[in-house]
């Protein structure tokens, strides 16, 4: 059985194991693999977010910068010159880092629309940088969700602390440019669940109350085809670390190599029901938070399996 949970936003808690809860993805980028470009319009973005709180999320997750395989990310200690080329329109290209500032532009007009029209919401901000974790909170996010698990950015977790919102510090083999030299990791679960607890004891210790932390195992970040698999199949070692658990599959790589028809991955689009397969497994394991795009299946996919859960 799932554990229970309080998880604490700061000026209010979400039960987390009675149910499952659904967190729909809006990314404002023009590059992520799945949606890029679809609404890196705020008010398209904004339209999005609002049309998935109807079907039935829990959260938004409202991300302004892409980590899919390949992409370059920048820490704080690189200036926005070393990283971020522009292109003749003036916009940062789809191969290179995002700066904070940038990060902000994107994300901000949506976090804010949402609050305006929806104030009850639930958003979280999906980014790594403090400065862009600041901006968001202050414009009525609670939630930050951080791919790097607090690790690239020195003044993440002060600030998170500072703001007393809630934290998802997300495992992240290496960078997103360095995916595909990364060498076999061993026993992936047990690296993913060593260096989990590690980060968030590292969290605690900067000042980050535990009952404000949950933990995302990443899956496709950095795991390579054959490494997501165990990490789904034995899910559940995952809740011995103590903190709720969120989880990503939604149209990730390895589901569309399972899905391959005449020697070729599934497209992103044709995912969907694969997904649904692997997030009734996680519920069935641990699972308190599913990250997916497809939010209105996945509230009626949990629907059932909760029931599945409750019934023993």
């Amino acid at each position: 059985m799932r554990a229970v949970f309080q998880w604490s936003l700061g000026t209010r808690t979400l039960e987390l194991g009675k149910r499952t809860l659904i967190m729909g993805i809006v990314n404002v980028t023009p590059d992520s693999f799945s949606d890029g470009g679809l609404y890196l319009d705020s008010g398209k973005a904004a339209d999005h977010a609002l049309k998935l709180l109807d079907e039935g999320a829990d959260i938004i997750d409202v991300g302004g910068e892409s980590t899919r395989p390949g992409a370059k990310v920048v820490t704080a200690s690189k200036t926005a010159d070393q990283v971020e080329p522009k292109n003749d329109a003036g916009s940062p290209t789809a191969s290179t880092a995002v700066t904070a500032e940038e990060e902000v532009r994107r994300v901000l007009p949506v976090i804010t629309a949402v609050k305006k029209l929806r104030p009850a919401s639930v958003i979280s901000i999906d980014t790594y940088k403090s400065i862009v974790a600041r901006a968001a909170l202050a414009a009525g996010a609670e939630i930050v969700n951080d791919v790097s698990g607090l690790r690239w950015d020195a003044n993440m977790a002060k600030t998170i602390a500072e703001l007393k919102c809630a934290a998802i510090l997300m495992h992240m083999r290496g960078r997103p440019e360095e995916w595909r030299s990364l060498p076999p990791p061993g026993e992936v679960v047990l690296l993913v669940k060593r260096e989990l607890r590690q980060w968030a004891e590292a969290a605690v210790l900067a000042g980050v109350r535990r009952e404000r932390i949950a933990l995302d195992p990443g899956f496709g970040f950095g795991k390579s085809f054959e490494q997501n698999y165990p990490l789904l199949s034995r899910f559940q070692d995952l809740q011995s670390l103590g903190f709720p658990l969120v989880a990503g599959t939604s149209r990730k790589s390895f589901l569309g190599r399972t899905l391959a028809k005449d020697g070729k991955d599934a497209a992103v689009t044709d995912r969907l029901y694969g997904n649904l397969a692997a997030h009734t497994a996680l519920i069935l394991k641990g699972a308190h938070i599913l990250r997916t795009h497809d939010v209105k299946a996945a509230v009626e996919a949990a629907r059932v399996t909760d029931a599945i859960l409750a019934a023993h």
